[in-house]
């Protein structure tokens, strides 16, 4: 079956975007298997995928991103939205804001490719798909343009001074999901770009220790603006090609 879009709804967004129905799809691939819902919205065959399954039970590091980039190319997915609650790094930036990243750094280690099997160079000049952040910015919704997302490992929080050490080289936002994501759809040729959330401002730059449940909190206010903005891109993608 042909899928127009993918998108994958992180902490906050993935439950909402499940809970929106669909059918159950599967899609087995030489990394495991790619799980989802299949959406038909505004004439737009989407295939709704939770990072973290239903109920936030998969760890940042242990999510199988190579499956969900093999599960979209196997159906024909050309483009591949995705929601991430972040950390920020600029204290203007505070909780709410929405953001379409430019850019990425990994600081992950976890060594993700496509290309175990032969020697393949990808260029990495725009990190994120043009195409899919112009659809994020034309939705209407308060979206700014730009953010360095700085990827860590997790599953723990970071500390001040690597904060500091972040905000010194360059970031802007701190997270655990995007540019893993970013590297296999870019090596699989699907178009990808990430909706950043900002729950709370990054370890150091308040008096406060931080929390799951903080993220949480906040996505319950920001989730429904953020699942719509993917949504309406989704469609704005589809009427674009």
């Amino acid at each position: 079956m042909q899928v127009d879009i993918g998108i994958i709804g992180g902490t906050g967004v993935g439950d909402r975007l499940l809970a929106l129905g669909g059918t159950p799809f599967f899609v087995p691939t030489e990394a495991g298997m790619l799980r989802g819902r299949l959406i038909e919205h505004k004439g737009v065959s989407i295939l709704l995928i939770g990072r973290h399954s239903a109920g936030h039970k998969v760890a940042p590091h242990n999510v199988n991103y190579a499956a969900m980039a093999r599960g979209l190319v196997a159906v024909g997915a050309k483009a591949c939205l995705a929601s991430a609650a972040v950390g920020s790094l600029r204290r203007q930036w505070g909780p709410g804001t929405l953001l379409a990243c430019s850019d990425f750094l990994d600081l992950t280690f976890r060594n993700l490719t496509m290309f175990d099997r032969n020697v393949v160079h990808t260029d990495f000049s725009t990190p994120f798909s043009p195409q899919v952040r112009a659809a994020l910015l034309s939705t209407g919704t308060n979206v700014i343009d730009g953010g360095v997302y700085v990827c860590s490992n997790g599953p723990r929080y970071e500390s001040p001074a690597e904060i500091s050490f972040y905000e010194k080289i360059g970031g802007d936002l701190v997270g655990m999901t995007a540019a893993s994501e970013a590297i296999l759809m870019r090596e699989a040729g699907i178009h990808y770009a990430t909706l950043a959330i900002v729950t709370n401002l990054a370890a150091g730059l308040e008096d406060q220790q931080l929390s799951h449940e903080e993220v949480v909190e906040e996505m319950r206010r920001s989730g429904e603006a953020a699942t719509e903005t993917l949504l309406a891109a989704a469609v704005s993608l589809t009427k674009d090609s």
